[in-house]
């Protein structure tokens, strides 16, 4: 009934929200199962899938002439890797916790740590399907070798924050058109399929056709991987600054429209719908 108030330092903050944030992390984890190791297998499993059949669609069509010389396995990684990071970020993050979701009734949970658990899960599962990928890969079929592996690793993170900015976008827009987002995310997935460049590079397109595509930041942060990845692609049709820009752009929209969301939203605005 009685208690003391303490006033904590600024430090000690930092800690209890880090712990939060863990905590929450590994709930989003296990969102998908219950064993964080099965929720890893179903990724890896579905990544594994992914390449299989760009694999073949890749082979019929006779477009394995059209790929970076060198591992051709290798070059439809490097793509589908950013891709699967990228989605996955915006799913985790537009699929986070809102102000009106149960979870904001404890008094230390906020929005704030809804949305980094969420992207910081995705990351997580993420980064280790791609490990464990290369990694058998490596074993199992053929050495590979990834001419400067931490400008690489850089561009992942790029992906996976860009995929964030636009997660958050979305997460902002959510509560006022919750089936106009829903038809929005499935709209931005199918067609980053085509329009992420994971299927050609960049420095083989004609003017008209890279137009359709440089808008994209996931295609310049794919052909700027493609660039790291491979000791003989130079990319030159595509930037690293533009994709950048984007994604700062798209988390200060998201955190201006999260803000105003979480302010102003209600349980009950769509109760009588």
């Amino acid at each position: 009934m009685f208690r003391v108030e303490t006033r904590k330092s600024g430090f000690s903050s930092a800690l209890s929200i880090l712990e939060r944030i863990y905590h929450a992390t590994v709930r989003s984890v296990r969102k998908s199962h219950r064993s964080a190791v099965m929720s890893l297998l179903a990724n890896i499993l579905q990544t594994l899938i992914f390449i299989a059949v760009f694999y073949f669609m890749m082979s019929l069509i006779g477009m394995r002439g059209a790929a970076i010389r060198g591992d051709f396995i290798l070059y439809l990684m490097s793509g589908i890797f950013m891709f699967m990071v990228n989605i996955r970020a915006m799913s985790a993050v537009a699929g986070s916790e809102g102000p009106t979701s149960a979870m904001m009734l404890h008094a230390p949970m906020n929005t704030a740590i809804a949305i980094c658990s969420s992207a910081l899960a995705a990351l997580y599962t993420q980064v280790l399907s791609i490990i464990v990928i290369l990694g058998g890969y490596h074993i199992a079929v053929t050495p590979i070798e990834i001419d400067e592996p931490f400008k690489a690793l850089a561009m992942v993170l790029m992906a996976w924050l860009n995929g964030v900015g636009v997660g958050m976008v979305v997460l902002a827009v959510k509560p006022w058109f919750p089936s106009l987002t829903g038809f929005a995310q499935a709209i931005y997935m199918r067609a980053n399929m085509i329009a992420s460049g994971k299927m050609f590079v960049a420095n083989t397109l004609t003017y008209t056709m890279l137009k359709v595509f440089d808008w994209n930041p996931l295609f310049h942060i794919i052909d700027q991987t493609r660039g790291f990845v491979f000791v003989n692609y130079f990319p030159r049709n595509s930037s690293l600054t533009y994709p950048l820009y984007v994604t700062l752009a798209l988390i200060m929209i998201g955190l201006i429209g999260e803000y105003h969301a979480r302010r102003n939203v209600s349980v009950s605005r769509y109760a009588g719908r």
